[in-house]
């Protein structure tokens, strides 16, 4: 039980399985099968205790995780790190093909490259650009939000390095298609573009955090979802460029509009002009 107790606490501390062992609110029982799991293979452990920031799953392994991280991110949405878990473990066929297609345009491959990140040092010059500009836009929307690019948990689930800068690439750039897209990061916002991200990568999270954030809506949230959110989102995903090989960094300092309009994007619709007018105008 000493040493049982040992590891639990060893991976608590390195953050790894965070997900399925503090803050959960799945029931002891359930804590103690993900640790019985994960204890079960010394490999894994010794790859924990290792610090490294990967760790090497089995197939049991990852649906394991997969199965700890859709309940817990059904159970508490905000979660970030098991809806990132959940990603990482359902996704790796889908990820390869990002890959793969990012190698087939220029701008993939100089961003498989120099693997820039989207983090505070990198894109802070962002705060100082023109109004009208991209670089600006992106700004005004982490600061009204009190975000900050270095929030992102890390990858901790795929198998090469290549993959994982992929994974992280595409939870990084993440905010950068909110601005792109019009869509605030409500529940209405994250599940329209959900729906933009399945129809460009193909990612099963994308499909299940449709689907579980649909469910939560409200019954009006719902109905505005479906008549003009989703129809949009459809269109929108299928319109613009390929959103992992841009490299979004470099045109900061562009116009908004003009790279919406090179790159095919098409905002989300503003509900407040879509509302019929009153009986008193």
């Amino acid at each position: 039980m000493q040493v049982l107790d040992a590891c639990k606490q060893q991976l608590c501390n390195d953050g790894i399985l965070r997900l399925v062992l503090s803050r959960s609110n799945t029931g002891e029982g359930l804590r103690v099968f993900w640790i019985t799991y994960f204890l079960e293979e010394e490999k894994t452990i010794m790859h924990i205790f290792e610090g490294q920031a990967r760790v090497p799953l089995k197939g049991w392994q990852q649906a394991a995780v997969a199965v700890g991280s859709a309940l817990g991110a059904l159970m508490n949405p905000a979660r970030a790190d098991l809806i990132a878990a959940l990603g990482e473990t359902t996704g790796k066929l889908a990820f390869q093909n990002l890959l793969d297609k990012m190698k087939r345009s220029h701008e993939g491959r100089m961003i498989l490259q120099e693997q820039p990140r989207v983090i505070s040092s990198a894109v802070g010059h962002a705060w100082d650009l023109p109004e009208n500009t991209f670089g600006a836009a992106y700004a005004k929307f982490m600061g009204s939000r009190n975000f900050s690019p270095d929030d992102r948990p890390p990858v901790r689930f795929m198998d090469t390095e290549e993959l994982a800068y992929v994974a992280t690439r595409a939870r990084e750039i993440h905010d950068f298609w909110h601005v792109l897209f019009n869509l605030p990061t409500n529940m209405i916002g994250e599940s329209a573009l959900k729906v933009v991200e399945f129809q460009q990568l193909y990612l099963p999270m994308c499909l299940l955090s449709t689907i579980g954030g649909s469910v939560r809506m409200k019954a009006k949230q719902r109905e505005n979802f479906f008549k003009y959110y989703f129809p949009w989102a459809i269109r929108a995903g299928m319109s613009c460029t390929y959103i992992m090989s841009i490299y979004y960094e470099k045109h900061f300092d562009e116009d908004l509009e003009l790279v919406r309009n090179r790159w095919g994007i098409l905002p989300a619709p503003d509900l407040k002009n879509l509302r019929p007018p009153s009986k008193s105008q």
